[in-house]
């Protein structure tokens, strides 16, 4: 005859129970030993009767498993946390768009484009935006004009004081030396010369006298010490 199958519900009867519990904790124990040795895994089981009663089985030992459990554990709340923030990731993606979106088309009204669908009211709104900004900048241009201004203001006045220092050295020079300048500057001016090669044209001056000299001297049958 078929063995006839137990509803699987709890037994009401506190001594059947327990029987059954004994027996059934005993068979899966068994199969546990036997899947551990059968596939070389790391089994442990922990069973609480109703009483609070602890049995327990360790292929190895229970407290290395379950340290492997907890480690094992974190990493998977570790590999789920790349994809809560790929998620928060997108949606701030998301957010960042729509802003960009609200913004260009601001600027675009700004601009007076796609102004089809704004209202009166919208349109007066924006009229007084671009009239403050416009007022900004002419304020900030002006600051500039302003401050360009006294940049130039303060090169002047360092420029004629430089002068007035120049004029004053100019006025300390002696008579004779101011004399010496002009004539310098007017022979440069006019022969179009530099005052080396007006001191060179005086050495050659000299030289060819010195030559025409005693050319006289050997033609007059003088000696060179009695001429000179």
């Amino acid at each position: 005859m078929a063995r006839e199958r137990r509803e699987i519900k709890r037994i009401e009867s506190a001594a059947a129970r327990q029987v059954t519990f004994s027996k059934r904790r005993r068979g899966l124990f068994k199969k546990a030993e036997e899947l551990s040795v059968l596939c070389d895994a790391d089994v442990a089981l922990i069973v609480f009767s109703s009483t609070g009663k602890l049995s327990q089985f360790a292929s190895s030992s229970m407290n290395e498993i379950i340290d492997k459990y907890n480690t094992h554990s974190k990493n998977l709340g570790k590999a789920e946390q790349p994809s809560l923030d790929l998620n928060l990731e997108h949606s701030k993606y998301a957010n960042l768009n729509e802003q960009l979106a609200e913004a260009s088309l601001r600027l675009r009204q700004m601009r007076g484009e796609e102004l089809e669908g704004l209202s009166v009211e919208e349109l007066q709104q924006l009229e007084k935006n671009l009239e403050a900004g416009l007022h900004r900048v002419l304020q900030t241009k002006d600051q500039q004009f302003l401050e360009q201004i006294s940049e130039l203001q303060q090169k002047s006045s360092q420029l004629a004081e430089e002068n007035m220092q120049l004029r004053n050295q100019v006025s300390q020079i002696p008579p004779s030396g101011k004399q010496a300048v002009a004539d310098t500057e007017n022979v440069i001016a006019e022969d179009g010369q530099s005052s080396e090669s007006v001191m060179t044209a005086l050495h050659s001056g000299s030289s060819q006298d010195n030559d025409d000299g005693s050319d006289v001297s050997l033609k007059l049958g003088l000696p060179g010490v009695a001429w000179k």
